[in-house]
């Protein structure tokens, strides 16, 4: 492919990718024979992190999680470590979602991550339900954590609009309505990351409290069975941008905010994003400043422009010092439009080569199997299912 993401993140070439992962298809059973042989050696570090299906993904997903993805990618290709990126399609079902449209954003989400950088030469990209054993680990690790661990989680609160603060489930008003998935949610976390005894999770500072449950659960899971089987994962803490929305600076960029006007999705038209940005949230002050405080909705105008070009804050401000708020929204919506171009031409090539990212998908599902298999086995041996 020709071009380069807006942050600087280089895209192999769409012929060579495509190539080489006809290559990879045929070099499973080479590759399970050969981890045989050399199962004697301390095994590699392994990296999981995962990213829903649902909703059309926006710039924050992309300067919070996916240009991460990629940066983090290229280390761990370095490192030799192994790199796992799922799409976690058994989250998504917490809520309800209407068939098609899961299965049709389930591909988007495969596409938007193989045009942003994403190489199945470097890691293991596949989607979460087609490795049987996070459901079946999460089941077990159901068995094995107190109500009271998951009472006190976040993610079905705000799920649930509960905005006082509960730590049983005795108040029946708040927890009308709560289905099982929901609530044990962070379970099913845990098992994604403990299948495959995974040691470094990436995440963003609101996501400590899932990862904190995960390693108490890792813990009471080796004292049940009296050894030392997971290893307590460690969180890697990714510099995330928190991209606010364009019209409430007090609120994260989201899918789920009803405007799309709120947010830069990454498919979006040169004219839309302009249209967007024009309407995006300042105030009166004359100049391009940077204060959280004073000027929030500006100050988030300028991190973007500051992480789509790469440069620093100060560079932005600098530049643009003297400009007024209507001449940096132009010069704003210039730079998203050139950046996410690349990343758009790629995601149409991909739209057409249907074969390619199901071939993608299907070397994935059984990378990540090779792996979980065995380690399901022995903790179904530990605790008597074999």
């Amino acid at each position: 492919m020709a071009g380069r993401v807006g942050n600087g993140l280089g895209i192999r070439s769409f012929d060579r990718c495509r190539a080489s992962n006809a290559r990879l298809l045929t070099t499973v059973a080479a590759g399970t024979s050969s981890s045989k042989k050399g199962s004697h050696l301390k095994p590699k570090p392994v990296i999981f992190s995962g990213i829903q299906p649902t909703g059309q993904p926006h710039l924050g997903n992309y300067l919070g999680a996916i240009s991460n993805w990629v940066a983090l990618q290229e280390q761990a290709h370095a490192a030799q470590e192994t790199l796992l990126f799922s799409i976690v399609d058994l989250h998504a079902i917490t809520l309800p979602q209407d068939p098609a449209k899961l299965r049709k954003e389930r591909r988007e989400m495969a596409i938007t991550l193989l045009a942003c950088g994403i190489d199945p030469e470097k890691c293991i990209l596949f989607e979460q339900s087609r490795v049987s054993g996070h459901s079946e680990l999460a089941w077990i690790l159901n068995c094995m954590t107190p109500v009271s661990w998951l009472a006190r989680m976040t993610q079905w609160k705000s799920k649930m609009n509960v905005t006082k603060g509960i730590e049983t489930l005795d108040d029946v008003n708040a927890t009308t309505g709560l289905q099982l998935g929901l609530f044990a949610y962070p379970v099913l976390m845990a098992a994604d990351v403990l299948l495959y005894k995974a040691t470094k999770i990436p995440v963003g500072e609101d996501q400590i409290q899932h990862l904190e449950l995960a390693r108490d659960i890792s813990v009471t899971f080796n004292k049940t069975v009296k050894q030392r089987f997971f290893p307590p994962p460690r969180a890697i803490i990714t510099e995330t941008k928190r991209v606010m929305s364009l019209r409430d600076h007090t609120k994260k960029m989201s899918k789920s905010d009803p405007s799309d006007q709120t947010r830069i999705n990454l498919v979006d038209s040169p004219d839309t994003i302009l249209s967007k940005i024009k309407r995006a949230t300042t105030d009166s002050i004359r100049g391009i400043s940077y204060d959280r405080e004073e000027r929030p909705a500006v100050a988030n105008l300028v991190e973007i422009y500051a992480a789509m070009k790469k440069v620093s804050v100060a560079d932005v401000v600098q530049e643009h010092a003297d400009s007024t708020n209507a001449v940096f929204k132009e010069a704003l919506a210039d730079v998203l439009i050139t950046s996410l171009r690349p990343i758009q031409e790629e995601m149409s090539r991909l739209q057409k080569e249907d074969a390619f990212v199901q071939a993608v998908l299907d070397k994935g599902a059984s990378r990540a199997s090779e792996i979980a298999k065995p380690n399901l086995e022995e903790i179904q041996k530990l605790v008597g299912l074999r």
